[in-house]
């Protein structure tokens, strides 16, 4: 099977040869000589290759079942790159396996055999020293890229003049970060964006930047060796950028669980509280007191310090958690600025405040844990514009940890606008009446920007505000009220699909506003104008007179359009107007459009035959102009034939 998967991938994409013939580790003929500096078996100097653009580092540890999948998604690349190798003293074949590759791609494939040393971060090093792309990248031996991942990090490098590239992760049965990848970025500020809060070394690397700093990882750690070395290379990145519309990079959880990662306490809090401290370090030295040194120091105090006092310090034991404890209050001692406490959300504070109270970080670290138990009991109109939404609301703490008492939260809900732009989303709190086993909350719809608007509740515990969607979880006698026309908007409430979660659409952007238009009377006047007198209704009620703006007349197969003005009367009641001979040839349908507060709505204009006029004809100079009025078969909706006839055409008709 390894074989034959390396037969496929041998000649690269597109059939070429990407071998390039030099003599490898591994290859034939070749015999080991002995590095006497580093320790590690190489098979001859090095050939200078002066076109890599990448150069892929792999350290190898008996991770044979996954090497085959690694290297076969590095060599169908299609970049110029060469594959390092370092196995780390692997004793279950993995070695002899990559050696089979490194027959098979010489010159692209190396292979650097030391002893083992326990981490990544020596075999990341000697890779490094290996190196002769333009970039580097680290991938794991059991994890993989996808098909386009270099050539599409490569590309964005070479146009930005990128320093790092961020490219998109995923996690299969693995959490990954995803803060950084919601659009691709050529340039993002250190500063201004949440880059840092990524700090795996999976990244594309501009070799002549690691160099020039001595950027290296810290061989004395197992775990955290990577932040160290990402840490110091975001320090020096000019520019930084990010893929994030295609998976690159494919982080796999391993079934055995015998990865460093995998391994019982590998993410001891205490342990990595005093690692941390190491990369914290490295970034003091590089950045000044300031703004970015906040927004940097902000990601290690919110995800490494207080994160360890969430879910962690729940499981920890009682020694433990005063060890937690006293590692989270002396970097709060020494890098926590005011700075950093603005940036910082409110549970966050209020751990910072209750450092001498381990009881209370207890119930904190519930509050954050717990699922938001929610239920939408209630959904109605209570006058013009004015949506009552009723619910439940719950903490539900979790079973396997000493539940302590938790005092009754303050019921709210939020409303959120759903938008596509950067920054955050805006929001409306609108206070309820009752507590958490029964509030209701009054939603004015005449309130809200046009657009979509996300239910929420939010409930607060002991100063910390939880939010969760509102509406999956519901009685079953609850369903969407009819829409409502409130002032000249129409809102319309919904249920998410799939989720089911409450929504408002304010303008109808995303549901169909119901509704309809009727013809009353048609009737010709002096000019060949056709008189037409109709209503309205959207929903249930009368649209405002202001958001009838327009007759349109649509030609069915140009798709051409002629706007007419519209008076309007009371009780949806309106009148229009066309001079049948500007519509020219064709068959035209009559729409009413309307504005509504979103994207203009539209209701075709129906009509039964009994209100349309009757056929009008006319000359204009030698041209004869017919006009037909009529209802559609079906549904009976208002159309006109315009046609015309000259005396070419009346020519034609008698020759033939």
């Amino acid at each position: 099977m390894t074989v034959t998967i390396l037969q496929r991938v041998r000649t690269g994409p597109d059939g070429c040869d990407i071998t390039d013939g030099c003599d490898i580790k591994g290859g034939p003929g070749v015999t080991d000589d002995r590095d006497a500096t580093g320790g590690r078996d190489i098979t001859r100097e090095e050939t200078v290759r002066s076109d890599v653009d990448v150069t892929v580092i792999v350290p190898l540890h008996n991770c044979r079942p996954y090497l085959d999948r690694c290297l076969t998604s590095l060599l169908i690349q299609r970049v110029a790159l060469e594959v390092v190798v370092v196995d780390d003293g692997s004793t279950d074949g993995g070695g002899a396996l990559a050696d089979l590759y490194a027959s098979y791609h010489r010159g692209v494939v190396r292979v650097v055999r030391q002893e083992a040393s326990g981490g990544a971060g020596r075999p990341r090093n000697v890779g490094l020293s290996h190196a002769r792309g333009r970039y580097v990248f680290f991938c794991d031996a059991d994890d993989y890229l996808g098909p386009q991942a270099l050539e599409r990090m490569l590309a964005m490098a070479d146009r930005n003049g990128s320093d790092i590239v961020l490219g998109k992760i995923v996690g299969h049965d693995r959490r990954v970060p995803v803060s950084m990848f919601k659009e691709n970025a050529e340039r993002v500020p250190l500063g201004d964006s949440a880059v840092y809060n990524s700090l795996s070394c999976f990244k594309l690397f501009r070799r002549q930047m690691l160099e020039r700093h001595a950027i290296r990882f810290d061989e004395t750690l197992l775990v955290g060796e990577d932040v160290v070395f990402t840490t110091h290379a975001y320090c020096h990145a000019d520019v930084i950028s990010v893929v994030a519309d295609y998976d690159c990079y494919h982080l796999v959880d391993r079934p055995d669980g015998t990865s460093i990662m995998q391994r019982p306490g590998s993410r001891d809090p205490v342990s990595w509280l005093r690692m941390i401290k190491k990369p914290i370090g490295v970034m003091l030295a590089h950045v000044r007191p300031g703004e970015l040194r906040d927004h940097l120091l902000r990601r290690h105090f919110r995800m490494d310090a207080f994160g360890n006092l969430g879910r962690p310090f729940l499981e920890a034991g009682e020694v433990e958690r005063k060890e937690i404890v006293a590692e989270v209050a002396d970097m709060c001692e020494r890098w926590l600025t005011d700075g950093v406490r603005d940036r910082l959300p409110a549970i966050d504070r209020s751990r910072i405040a209750a450092l001498e109270d381990i009881d209370r970080l207890v119930r904190l670290a519930h509050i954050e844990s717990a699922a938001v138990r929610r239920e939408l009991t209630a959904l109605r109109w209570e006058g013009a514009g004015r949506l009552a939404v009723s619910g439940k609301v719950a903490l539900s703490t979790l079973e396997r940890y000493d539940r302590p008492e938790i005092a009754g939260g303050d019921p709210a809900l939020l409303l959120r606008r759903r938008h596509s732009g950067a920054g955050p989303a805006e929001e409306v709190v609108i206070p309820v009446t009752g507590d958490c086993a029964e509030f209701t909350g009054i939603v004015d719809v005449t309130a809200l920007a046009a657009g979509i608007w996300d239910v929420h509740v939010g409930v607060t515990f002991e100063g910390v505000r939880r939010i969760a969607r509102l509406g999956a979880d519901r009685d079953g006698i609850v369903v969407p009220p009819a829409p409502r026309v409130a002032g000249d908007v129409v809102a319309l409430p919904y249920f998410t699909r799939p989720y089911g979660n409450l929504s408002l659409d304010i303008g109808g952007y995303v549901v169909p506003v119901p509704g309809g238009a009727r013809l009353v009377r048609a009737r010709w006047t002096a000019g060949h104008r056709l008189v037409l007198d109709g209503q309205a209704v959207v929903g249930t009620a009368w649209p405002a007179g202001k958001a009838v703006r327009h007759l349109v007349w649509r030609e069915r197969e140009s798709g051409r359009e002629r706007r007419e003005p519209v008076a309007v009367g009371g009780d949806g009641t309106f009148t229009a107007c066309q001079a049948m001979g500007r519509l020219g040839p064709g068959t035209w349908d009559a729409y009413l459009e309307l504005d509504l507060g979103g994207p203009p709505a539209r209701f075709r204009i129906e009509a039964v035959p009994e209100v349309i006029e009757h056929p009008r004809t006319w000359w204009r100079g030698a041209t004869r102009w017919s006009v037909r009025p009529y209802a559609t078969a079906g549904k009976g909706r208002l159309s006109t034939v315009v046609r015309t006839l000259g005396p070419r055409t009346f020519i034609r008709r008698i020759v033939r």
